[in-house]
């Protein structure tokens, strides 16, 4: 189809003529509704199914339960392993499957790592700290040894959500700039 301007003139612009779809070509396989395992295989804003983004924050929660139960000590090479492995996978994920915003999407992921990692450390917490937890000093010592557990606890869940925030975000940050050095 040509477009014409005012008093018929031609434009020079042409459209392709369109079809209307009837109500059989709507119900046909090729327009059907993708099926459930399809269906959950899609992507998120976040560019990964939310289950792939779950999945990446679990690869760090091995470490937590290690480390409460004493089997692997800080500053040992395994150690190490477990804290960097983790954010490097999540890196490489993000830029192989080329994710539209790869900071927000890595940030997801470290929020839900710190997530893990408080409920980790709550559910070990006896375990960890072997029948003697930390208490509060100085003004605060004589507070009830409840309400001492429950204000430190407290701060130590809000101090895990912090961290896994903070690595997701730094996570996010260097994926970002890789992706614009390596997909250019």
């Amino acid at each position: 189809m040509t477009l014409t301007g005012v008093g018929g003139r031609d434009l020079g612009l042409t459209r392709s003529a369109r079809r209307v779809p009837s109500v059989e070509d709507m119900n046909s396989p090729e327009r059907s509704t993708p099926s459930r395992p399809e269906r959950s295989a899609r992507r998120t804003g976040l560019g990964l199914p939310f289950a792939a983004v779950v999945g990446l924050a679990l690869l760090a929660a091995p470490r937590v339960v290690l480390h409460d139960l004493g089997i692997i000590q800080e500053g040992t090479f395994v150690n190490s392993l477990f804290v960097f492995v983790p954010p490097l996978v999540w890196i490489a994920v993000v830029l192989w499957r080329r994710v539209p915003n790869p900071f927000l999407t890595l940030l997801v992921v470290g929020v839900l790592y710190g997530v893990f990692l408080m409920l980790g450390h709550q559910i070990l917490w006896n375990t960890a700290w072997e029948g003697d937890p930390p208490t509060l000093g100085g003004n605060l010592s004589g507070l009830a040894p409840g309400a001492q557990e429950l204000i430190v606890r407290g701060f130590a869940g809000l101090s895990s959500l912090v961290t896994g925030t903070l690595v997701g975000a730094v996570s996010g940050l260097v994926a970002w700039g890789a992706g614009r050095l390596i997909h250019r």
